[in-house]
């Protein structure tokens, strides 16, 4: 019989195997394919859409917004993992995220390590800006095309129309996947 390896309470055992803990990220703990993978089978808005859209999808869409607007590769390469620290600590609706004490320096924490490990650990402040404004222009279209809903009175610009359609886990997951090996080259 194969030798089972054991994890403590505080280990994450990820898709790849890796036995990770959120509080102690490292650089080596972060693998694209853990990110890809859980992503692509998480759903924006705890699921409270017209079908399933997964963030994933969501982070493609941010990181084709920011390549249709002109942005650098490493601000694509943000958008495209600016949620991977929900990949590791799951997608949590904003209204309770704000209130739950201690979870937002956990989701930065690991989103710092994890934007190290992919070479843009000296992302700056208005790098940043432009990751997270598309990152909300997105998600005010996602709520308008999925809910019919209007997340604030003005609408955000969009330089594309993006595919809020119900797609394949494994289709997301593959995109996602060849569009960072293309970014990483590029940073």
């Amino acid at each position: 019989m194969a030798h089972i390896e054991k994890y403590t309470r505080n280990d994450i055992l990820t898709y790849t195997n890796k036995r990770f803990d959120p509080w102690q990220i490292v650089p080596e703990d972060v693998d694209v394919r853990d990110i890809a993978h859980a992503l692509s089978l998480m759903t924006r808005a705890n699921g409270h859409l017209a079908h399933f859209y997964s963030v994933a999808q969501h982070s493609v869409n941010c990181a084709l917004e920011a390549k249709a607007r002109g942005h650098s590769p490493r601000v694509q390469l943000g958008c495209l993992t600016h949620d991977a620290a929900e990949s590791y600590i799951s997608d949590i609706t904003r209204p309770v995220k704000h209130r739950l004490e201690g979870y937002k320096e956990v989701e930065e924490r690991i989103l710092s390590v994890v934007w190290q490990s992919f070479g843009l650990g000296d992302i700056t402040g208005e790098e940043k800006r432009k990751v997270f404004e598309i990152d909300d222009a997105v998600l005010y279209h996602e709520f308008l095309a999925l809910k019919n809903a209007c997340l604030r009175p003005e609408m955000p610009d969009m330089a594309m129309e993006h595919d809020f359609s119900q797609r394949d886990m494994c289709e997301v997951e593959a995109q996602y996947l060849t569009m960072f090996k293309a970014l990483a080259l590029e940073v």
